[in-house]
């Protein structure tokens, strides 16, 4: 797992898949449960990625992600029933995660000293243009610090002229090279544009390193699911 070091009481790791106790096409830390691969063995996969962070895996929230603009508040032990793509939370020891397999996974955290508030998003192409990351940093408010997680990256990332043309809209004509799309770019760029002044990056790119990540463009399915995980201590 990769650790975010931010400043303040949080605990904020972005998962691989290394580590759990799936096989497969999941081998062997998916984390999701709608894969196919069995849900006992996701069960302790989940119990193994919050013990990496001392949280109680009977009190992780979870949504049922659809590439929407959506952050909900989390409640503790609700999963799967509350379609968004972001959660958040004030609340110390309410561990919360956002699935990812290629999309962007970010963790925004309240810094310089704020009532602690941290939240998981989910951000997709989709999600993205959609104004997810400016919806988290929204429910958070004061002063946020970001971290953008591994996601498919530039060098892998072939998109179409229906999505090429809003990106270079919204993003500028960089964020394309040639039919690539920078998502992760994008993903900055929004939070910039949401007003974070910190946005620190780890730039791995999911369908590039397959003994690290599941990547949906690199395997297509079955395959399993990573994402960032993160609570208040």
């Amino acid at each position: 797992m990769i650790r975010w070091e931010s400043q303040g009481p949080y605990e904020v790791v972005f998962t691989t898949r290394e580590g759990g106790v799936s096989d497969g096409p999941y081998a062997s830390l998916n984390l999701g449960r709608r894969t196919g691969d069995d849900v006992e063995r996701v069960d302790e996969n989940r119990r193994r990625a919050c013990d990496e962070i001392a949280a109680d895996a009977e009190r992780l929230a979870l949504n049922y992600q659809v590439h929407s603009a959506e952050v909900l508040p989390a409640e503790a032990g609700r999963r799967g029933d509350r379609h968004a793509d972001g959660l958040w939370t004030d609340q110390p020891g309410l561990p919360m995660l956002a699935l990812t397999a290629d999309c962007v996974p970010v963790a925004l955290v309240r810094a310089n000293g704020a009532t602690p508030a941290v939240c998981v998003i989910h951000a997709g192409r989709i999600g993205v243009l959609a104004g997810i990351l400016a919806a988290g940093v929204a429910a958070l408010g004061g002063k946020i610090a970001a971290a953008v997680g591994p996601a498919i990256g530039p060098c892998c990332y072939e998109v179409g002229e229906e999505v090429a043309e809003p990106y270079r809209q919204r993003f500028g004509a960089k964020i394309m090279s040639g039919r690539n799309l920078d998502l992760p770019s994008a993903a900055e760029q929004a939070l910039q544009d949401a007003g974070v002044d910190r946005v620190e990056r780890f730039d791995l790119c999911t369908a590039c390193n397959p003994e690290l990540f599941f990547s949906h463009r690199r395997d297509g399915k079955p395959r399993g699911v990573q994402g960032v995980l993160a609570q208040i201590a």
